[in-house]
């Protein structure tokens, strides 16, 4: 190995090394983000269980109460439930520590964006929530709650229900981030508007197996209630990428 190869070998090797004590940098700030947040949610978790079981209590038309199968599992559900909140208290700091992450590639001009990545962002997942909650939720639950009650009596357990009704709340507002993401992908140059449009079939399994796993249930009314606004931010996030790239290009221009 000649010495110019050498040099470019350790340069190399240096820069992972910063990317990788950079990344495990903003992983801790986010993971005690995530603990602090958790650890203040403990204070109100029974609250918010009792908040969780309205649709449940809509469905049945009486007060709803969970039953446990195992010793620890209130106290599980209680833990999750703390978990699950302190994530969506944290996800300021969680974006925040993302965009610190990627802002060392980007120019000047760019990081001025994470004055509005981080609000945008941040707004599209309480917009996910609010929509889970107040339209997904509530017709999921009604739906299984009320399905064949001939047959089937409704006597659901507290950890299928909270992890069910939690997983579809914060997930939701996850996926909503979407065309906030494309487009600042886009606006640095990695993906274009085009590529997504040549992808839309793969979109749509896509957005049918993410419907899988933020609701495990075969029902068709969950399923596309939960894909309907995946789809539609999926094309929104087409119209977001087509700004995002173009002023990628005029920048390229200067």
């Amino acid at each position: 190995m000649s010495e110019t190869d050498a040099l470019e070998h350790d340069d190399a090797r240096s820069s992972l090394l910063d990317h990788l004590n950079e990344l495990r940098k903003r992983l801790t700030w986010a993971a005690l983000a995530l603990a602090i947040a958790t650890i203040f949610s403990f204070l109100f978790a029974q609250i918010i269980l009792e908040i969780l079981l309205t649709p449940y209590s809509a469905s049945i038309g009486t007060d709803a109460t969970l039953q446990t199968l195992k010793p620890t599992e209130g106290l599980e559900t209680y833990f999750k439930v703390a978990l699950l909140s302190g994530a969506i208290i944290a996800m300021p700091v969680i974006l925040i520590q993302f965009w610190r992450f990627v802002s060392p590639g980007t120019t000047e001009q760019e990081r001025r964006y994470m004055y509005i990545f981080v609000p945008a962002a941040l707004f599209l997942f309480l917009l996910g929530i609010a929509f889970a909650w107040f339209v997904l939720a509530p017709a999921a639950i009604f739906f299984l709650a009320n399905f064949m009650t001939e047959i089937f009596k409704t006597d659901w357990t507290g950890q299928e229900y909270i992890s069910f009704v939690m997983r579809l709340v914060f997930w939701m507002g996850v996926a909503f981030e979407l065309p906030i993401v494309a487009y600042f992908v886009a606006r640095i140059g990695v993906i274009t508007s085009q590529n997504l449009r040549d992808q839309w079939r793969v979109a749509i399994v896509a957005v049918a197996v993410i419907a899988a796993i933020i609701t495990p249930s075969i029902d068709p009314v969950t399923m596309l209630l939960t894909m309907a606004p995946l789809l539609v931010l999926y094309v929104l996030s087409i119209g977001l990428a087509a700004i995002g790239q173009r002023q990628y290009e005029r920048s390229m221009e200067i």
